[in-house]
């Protein structure tokens, strides 16, 4: 999977403020509650129309683009 398989950017869905694919659901909303403690599965909880394996995937792309950059310097 993607990172244009989990993330939607459109003009005319919120904006265009980047959210999960076939959701309204900002990508930044599972971040704020990432920082504010709150766990994955009460975001998921919270917002039933985004799939574990959206959230996973993003966290394992992340990773990989983090690592792969500290690793070229």
């Amino acid at each position: 999977m993607k990172l244009n398989e989990i993330i939607c950017i459109d003009k005319n869905i919120l904006s265009g403020i980047p959210v999960f694919k076939e959701t309204r659901v900002p990508i930044k909303n599972f971040f704020d509650y990432l920082e504010t403690g709150e766990s994955i599965e009460t975001f998921l909880k919270d917002f039933p129309s985004v799939k574990k394996e959206q959230v996973l995937k993003l966290l394992e792309i992340l990773e990989e683009t983090i690592l792969s950059k500290e690793l070229s310097k």
